[in-house]
Formats: C-alpha cells, structure tokens, sequence
C-alpha cells in the first residue's frame, strides 16, 4: 500500500510541477518574444509553444483527479459533520459508513461510465486541438482518478471498521518542521 500512496504523490508533484514549469516557459517566451532582439527573438519565433496551454490543462485535470484520491486518503476533503457529531457512538458510525459506502459507490459508478467513455472514444480518430494527441488519452483520468478514489474511501471505510478513526489533516502541520536541529 505504501508504494501506491508514494506514486500517488509522486504523479501529483510531477503534475504540478511540469503544468508549472511549462507554463512559465510559455509566458517567457511570449514575454520574450516581444523584444527586437535580433538573435533572440528569431529563436524565439521558430518555438512554437501554442500547446502549451492545452497541455497545462490536461495535466491539471489529471492532477485534480489524483489529488482528490489523495484528498479522501488523507482526510482533507472539506466535510460538514456537525449533524454526524451530535449522534450517539453507534449511530454516528453506521452515517460515516453509509457515507464512505456513498462515496466508494458514486466514484465507482463514475469510473465505469467514464471508461465506457474512454472506450468509446479510442474507437474515433478524435484528437487534440494543438498537440493532436487522441483524445482518449485525456479522458482517461477520469476513470482511472475516479476508481482510485473508489478505492480510497473503501480504504478509509475498512480503517474506521477497525479502528473507529478517520484520517485527519493537520493543517497546522508542516512536514519536515518537527524535526530538531542540532547546532
């Protein structure tokens, strides 16, 4: 389970990363561009960096799928709880299973229409505007974001079973701050 939480974080970071880093690159090209340089900006016009902004899209929508996987795992998908909270022990449980089950059930259901989606699209020639990457190829986070999901609150549901915890964020907390430094 831990290598699977590790690539998960890992494809968020990488994710991010790269929507961030190919962004910046298109807005100093663009920025760039606009200078009469005369060596620069005749490299600049033979990169052609109209892609850019599509693929920054995709990768965040990817990014968004995973990172809500990663958001029921950790416990920091926002939740309204003050009706949950008021109800006895026993009661209190069944709702958060009920609702965990909800959760599971709903992204699975999601994940089966959206691969029937994908399935149904790899049959077309459909491609991308700018970069001309079959579309399918981007409509596959839904499924696979979505059944990880899935997973995830089966995952939480089978934790709170055995025992009777809930992952809780601590926004509070900052990796890499409780360590001691030796001087």
């Amino acid at each position: 389970m831990k290598l699977l939480d590790h690539l998960e974080e890992y494809l968020i970071a990488l994710l991010m990363a790269t929507a961030t880093l190919i962004t910046f690159v298109a807005v100093l090209h663009r920025y760039l561009s606009g200078f009469d340089i005369p060596l620069v900006q005749d490299a600049l016009i033979k990169l052609n960096t109209s892609w850019a902004q599509e693929l920054t899209i995709y990768l965040f929508v990817w990014m968004a799928k995973f990172g809500a996987a990663y958001g029921v795992r950790s416990g920091i998908h926002v939740g309204v709880d003050v009706l949950v909270n008021r109800l006895s022990d026993k009661n209190k449980k069944l709702f958060v299973l009920i609702s965990l089950g909800s959760g599971a059930l709903f992204t699975g259901i999601i994940g089966t229409l959206g691969a029937r989606f994908v399935y149904g699209m790899a049959q077309t020639d459909q491609t991308s505007a700018d970069m001309e990457i079959p579309m399918w190829w981007v409509y596959l986070a839904i499924p696979l974001g979505s059944y990880l999901m899935s997973f995830r609150f089966l995952q939480v549901a089978w934790k709170f079973l055995q025992t009777g915890e809930l992952p809780k964020h601590d926004h509070a907390h900052v990796e890499g701050l409780d360590e001691e430094v030796n001087v």
